[in-house]
């Protein structure tokens, strides 16, 4: 233990930090770049789970944030280290490249971080990993990995892309960790409860104010600034079903992927069209006739059900990123007046377009705003008859199916999904809280429907965040330490491949294309079309 405190507290040389880690089990350090809700969610994970890891050092541009996950995760009650303590991650790449010069000078130095936790806004993550990338660090991409097709594939080349990786990869696809989900899938797979697959419906429901927040006034509301929100709220579910119903090497069996994608889909409600009568020339809901009436009042929903009530978390921490240490020095009054000030805060014909969209605008009319993503969307895939053998080998589920996913704004439920599978011997429903089975050859007998209840799990998306960051955090302690190679840890703890999580990407992106340009997407053609794209480069 005291060796082990040296090696990450005492500026070191190579030869003596490599003597001490020759001698300890060590856990992976990482560095987390944007201290955000995401950041935040993996960093809470490693001390609440007690994963075998370290979060070592934040980068991150808002002073509040950078030191709220500091103190709590990295230095606390001390003083922040050089090595700890970065505004930008452009800071922390100069320090980097600094500490690995002196480094290599025989100069005594902090130890350097093993791998990132990637969280800032997702346009920002191709300039962010391919600029790192000459650290050759492992990395957690939060989802999306970049919001347009083309990022995609330039981070899936610079990453390695179809060569054996040399770092462990993962990203934010948080639905496979999930102890619900992963009970799902064995009971489908392993257990065959339902007999071989034929369809699945799933459903997203994003929730109404959790999309007037994040898709009509917050940072996801634009394509042009986010992208479309079946990337950005829903890659993890197409993910998801793909991981259900295609990437099953765990089993050893090949992929089966679709033959077939397409998609509908409307902004039907959030538009200047729609606006109530009563509402009038008002953009603000703070300054605005209807406001008392309006389901989708700022006011009601930030002022009065939120931080009136004491939930200064999200959303509010959104709105006033701050908001913690306002009302901890000055007072909840002086709180709620800065938080008022905020979202009354409006643009009008003359603000120019760059602060528009450079900015988000929590108090806005949800009719006003200048969003243009989905808010109801479906996404069907389609599987040919792939029943005969593949390598000589016979497999079960590569049949004909299909699976439908559903992303809806207006529902009660926020971010609960809840689904159908049909199967040969039976169908299984499932929501966020339980898994009903129900088989065919017990008719209405007792005991033809099992209910089972995963263990509730803490930290977000039912227990994802945390066995995402766990699997990561697994996967680089068992590289690091020399127990597995990197191709080798990757599949054993996080069970996802940077070709599984680029294709999950790439097929939102042929959906979209279908949902566009009105047609039917032949996966085959355009995954092979797009495969050689990446093998010529």
């Amino acid at each position: 233990m005291a060796e082990s405190r040296k090696i990450l507290a005492e500026k070191l040389t190579a030869s003596e930090r490599t003597r001490l880690y020759s001698a300890v089990h060590r856990k992976p350090l990482f560095l987390v770049i944007g201290a955000g809700q995401r950041g935040t969610a993996y960093a809470s994970a490693v001390g609440r789970e007690e994963l075998p890891a370290i979060i070592a050092a934040v980068a991150e541009p808002i002073p509040s944030k950078r030191m709220s996950l500091g103190n709590k995760y990295i230095w606390k009650d001390e003083e922040p280290r050089e090595d700890q303590e970065f505004d930008s991650w452009q800071q922390f790449l100069r320090y980097e490249r600094s500490r690995r010069e002196a480094e290599a000078a025989g100069e005594e130095v902090y130890a350097g971080v093993d791998g990132v936790i990637l969280c800032t806004h997702d346009n920002t993550h191709k300039e962010i990993l391919q600029a790192l990338g000459p650290l050759r660090l492992h990395v957690l991409c939060e989802k999306p990995i970049a919001t347009t097709l083309q990022d995609c594939q330039d981070i899936y080349i610079s990453l390695g892309g179809a060569k054996a990786p040399e770092k462990i990869f993962s990203t934010g696809h948080v639905l496979r960790y999930s102890p619900h989900n992963m009970l799902l899938r064995k009971l489908l797979l392993k257990e065959r409860a339902i007999g071989e697959l034929i369809s699945i419906e799933h459903t997203e429901p994003v929730g109404w104010f959790h999309f007037s927040h994040s898709y009509v006034r917050g940072n996801w509301r634009k394509e042009s600034i986010a992208a479309p929100s079946l990337l950005c709220k829903c890659c993890h579910d197409v993910d998801f079903i793909l991981w259900l119903l295609c990437y099953k090497t765990d089993f050893g069996e090949p992929a089966h992927m679709p033959s077939l994608v397409s998609s509908v889909g409307n902004l039907s409600l959030f538009t200047k069209r729609r606006k109530p009568e009563a509402a009038g020339n008002a953009t603000n809901c703070f300054s605005c006739s209807h406001e008392q009436s309006c389901d989708w009042s700022a006011k009601k929903a930030y002022v009065e059900e939120f931080y009136d009530k004491g939930r200064i978390e999200w959303p509010v921490c959104v709105v006033v990123p701050d908001i913690e240490d306002i009302t901890a020095k000055s007072g909840t009054e002086y709180g709620r007046d800065v938080l008022t000030q905020v979202l009354s805060s409006d643009y009008d014909d003359s603000t120019p377009k760059a602060i528009i969209e450079s900015k988000q605008w929590y108090g806005r009319c949800v009719w006003e705003c200048d969003n243009d993503v989905l808010d109801d969307q479906i996404v069907t895939l389609t599987w040919d008859d792939d029943f005969g053998s593949v390598n000589d080998k016979k497999f079960p589920d590569r049949g004909p199916k299909t699976a439908v996913l559903h992303m809806v704004a207006f529902t009660e439920a926020q971010c609960e999904r809840r689904g159908k599978i049909s199967g040969t011997h039976g169908e299984i429903q499932y929501n966020s809280k339980e898994i009903r089975v129900y088989k065919f050859d017990r008719f209405r007998q007792p005991g033809a429907v099992e209910v089972f209840t995963p263990p509730k799990a803490t930290g977000g998306h039912g227990g994802g965040d945390g066995g995402l960051m766990n699997g990561f955090s697994k996967a680089v302690e068992a590289v690091i330490n020399g127990e597995l190679g990197v191709e080798e840890a990757q599949a054993k703890y996080v069970g996802c491949t940077l070709k599984e999580a680029f294709m999950s990407h790439a097929m939102v992106f042929a959906a979209e294309e279908a949902r566009l340009e009105k047609k039917i997407v032949d996966w085959q053609n355009w995954w092979a079309k797009l495969e050689h794209q990446l093998l010529s480069q």
